[in-house]
């Protein structure tokens, strides 16, 4: 039985995200070529809920929507009541006046994608709460790395950057663990954790972490707007200590190594310009499997379900989609 929402990685069980990784492929597959629309959601609406800017998460969410042939309504909340007071209990019960099947949520407050699916019957997705989760972000990093690395168990993947404030850190660290993959952190003391899963190993090194040997290098963020104090001196600093340099681009290509960033980039602070044409960067791939994932993602969820701890789909056909193929 499919889930009625996708809230984080924590609760999906092993076979969930494999039956979502084969169903990704599928869906890959059919906008790649020449299929660009299937009717899989005619006759259903998806809200897009966004209290956070964003370009790809949204952009993806509402392309993957249309491609299977939903009605797309983006909710404004410039312009809404909500600037004028209206508290989220409010805007809960408006949105399920509407009778929107899935609502797509992305809000800096951790935890409300969760409190909206616990009143409504429509399916919620969380497309980024505060440093709490992103789902989806973690699925399509997932299947990019296992374009690469069918069997991703045993691969080691170290996520450089804002750990301590970061929702895809937390996010893709917590599936790739899932898949048998190693994940390791580095970044400055400040902001990397102690805390946490003890199976991941912490570096605040450089060279240190490259001896670990990693296969992935995943560069996050720099989030600036979520650091309410300094934790390192200066962008420029961060960039000579953490960042990839022209010089460390170079070791990178002679080692082999595949390079990852969720977006939006901060040149020449977590890369240099020389990242984005460098023949073994994955950052364009993980944008075009970002609207595979979210289609789907949409696709599996049932609204009006029995909510984010239905039944596991262990025991599922493995054969996705079957009826876009019709």
């Amino acid at each position: 039985m499919a889930r009625k929402d996708l809230l984080d990685i924590a609760s999906l069980h092993r076979e969930e995200i494999e039956f979502l990784l084969d169903r990704t492929t599928t869906c890959k597959d059919l906008f790649t070529h020449s299929v660009k629309k299937v009717p899989a959601l005619e006759g259903k609406s998806v809200l897009m809920l966004f209290y956070e800017p964003s370009t790809r998460t949204h952009t993806s969410f509402e392309v993957a929507a249309k491609r299977l042939s939903a009605e797309v309504t983006n909710f404004n909340v410039a312009q809404s009541s909500i600037t004028k007071g209206e508290s989220i209990r409010e805007t809960i019960e408006t949105l399920q006046a509407m009778r929107t099947d899935y609502i797509v949520v992305r809000h800096g407050r951790s935890g409300l994608p969760g409190l909206i699916a616990r009143q409504t019957t429509a399916s919620v997705i969380n497309a980024g709460d505060g440093a709490h989760a992103h789902p989806t972000q973690a699925l399509l990093d997932a299947f990019t790395i296992k374009e690469k690395f069918p069997n991703p168990a045993g691969k080691k993947v170290l996520i450089i950057g804002d750990i301590l404030h970061s929702r895809v850190a937390r996010s893709t660290s917590n599936l790739l663990q899932k898949l048998g993959v190693e994940v390791a952190y580095l970044g400055p003391g400040s902001l990397v954790p102690t805390y946490g899963p003890a199976t991941i190993r912490r570096f605040t090194n450089y060279d240190e972490a490259m001896q670990w040997a990693p296969d992935v290098v995943y560069l996050l963020r720099v989030q600036m707007e979520r650091q309410d104090v300094q934790f390192f001196p200066t962008l420029r600093e961060y960039h000579r200590i953490y960042g990839i340099t022209n010089t460390r681009l170079e070791e990178i290509r002679q080692r082999g190594l595949y390079i990852m960033h969720p977006g939006p980039v901060n040149r020449g602070v977590e890369l240099c310009d020389a990242v984005m044409d460098y023949e073994r960067s994955l950052i364009n791939n993980q944008v075009e499997n970002g609207i595979a994932v979210r289609m789907a993602v949409l696709d599996w969820l049932t609204p009006g379900g029995e909510g984010p701890q239905s039944e596991p789909t262990a025991g599922r056909s493995s054969a996705p989609l079957p009826h876009l193929l019709a």
